[in-house]
């Protein structure tokens, strides 16, 4: 068989079993949770129809068989399965009669505008800034920026996101306390519209790139130093190459791990930053997440972790494949000596 052919073959092959196994936990998790997931359901009905008890007994059971909540918990696993494979992410409990997949995608677009262009910018700024605290390793301006790095790095997110919502927002109100637009607000393709988004918008950007920015410089100046190092730079040097061109050397070839971390972030970003979205009400997919979480919305639950997983999962087998182009020895196990 091709070693490429073989080496995709195997990497496909454990990917398939990493997701059945997270398949398997995603369906156990929310049921270790106490609760009935039908109890807001049900607690609509009651207030609905409480002068015909038989009405509400037909319903329940009604729901219970939709939901297979009553049924066998291995019944429900391999329900649960049947439809995933099929591309049914069910019917949501909170949201009911809406399907999985409708409200996933209905969020989707609000995660994926705010973490993509966050996601970018702290990528390219933190690469950019880390790349040139190696190069003036030991100068005022490593020294200078080091300790930014390093506080960003290790300033978890949701701290920073309520920082800045209590300054900018309670303290100095500059920007609005949380959503997406204003209230009453419908959203349209209008430049009123936009200002108005752009200006909700600025805090969670903000949050999000200011706390991975810090992460992204680390690494690059850690690789960049090591490249540095490297028998080609003092080649290249004693050969009259100026620094710019040695830099970019440098820069390019310490890229490979940092893009290697952009795929797998962006691998993961149908999530949306859950608490970022809740601290702000941005209604993202991590909102959703957590709403789905506290009504204990088993469909929804697993709707939005396959969906999660499942592009995670994706962005690791397209890292191999790019990894095994551009490296040989991968695809064919070669690791040199």
């Amino acid at each position: 068989m091709n070693p490429f052919v073989k080496f995709l073959s195997r990497r496909a092959g454990f990917l398939v079993l990493t997701f059945i196994t997270f398949i398997f936990i995603i369906f156990l998790l929310p049921r270790a949770i106490p609760g009935n997931p039908l109890s807001t359901l049900l607690s609509q009905l009651f207030q609905r129809a409480q002068q015909n008890p038989e009405l509400i007994k037909a319903v329940y059971r009604q729901l219970m068989e939709e939901f297979g909540i009553g049924k066998p918990l291995h019944v429900q696993f391999f329900e649960f399965i049947s439809r995933t494979f099929t591309g049914d992410l069910g019917t949501s409990i909170s949201a009911y009669p809406r399907k999985v997949a409708d409200l996933v995608f209905s969020y989707l677009p609000w995660t994926l505008g705010l973490l993509i262009p966050a996601t970018l910018t702290s990528w390219i700024i933190g690469n950019l800034l880390g790349a040139l605290a190696a190069y003036k390793r030991k100068t005022i301006v490593d020294n200078a920026l080091l300790p930014v790095f390093l506080t960003l790095s290790q300033t978890p997110y949701y701290w920073l996101a309520m920082i800045l919502l209590f300054i900018f927002a309670v303290v100095f109100k500059v920007f609005p306390i949380g959503g997406a637009y204003t209230t009453g607000r419908i959203p349209a393709l209008t430049l009123e519209f936009a200002l108005d988004f752009l200006h909700h918008y600025t805090l969670p950007f903000l949050s999000i790139t200011l706390s991975a920015m810090g992460g992204w410089a680390i690494g690059m100046r850690v690789m960049a130093i090591y490249e540095l190092r490297a028998d080609y730079v003092s080649y290249a040097d004693s050969l009259g190459l100026p620094d710019s061109k040695i830099l970019r050397y440098v820069f390019r070839n310490s890229m490979l791990p940092q893009i290697t971390g952009l795929a797998l972030n962006f691998g993961s970003i149908l999530g949306g930053s859950l608490i970022t979205e809740v601290v702000f009400s941005y209604p993202g997919t991590g909102f959703l997440i957590f709403t789905s979480l506290s009504r204990l919305d088993y469909p929804m639950i697993q709707g939005t972790f396959v969906l999660l997983i499942s592009t995670l999962l994706l962005a690791n087998f397209i890292v191999d494949i790019a990894y095994a182009l551009i490296d040989p020895r991968i695809k064919t196990g070669y690791t040199g000596g």
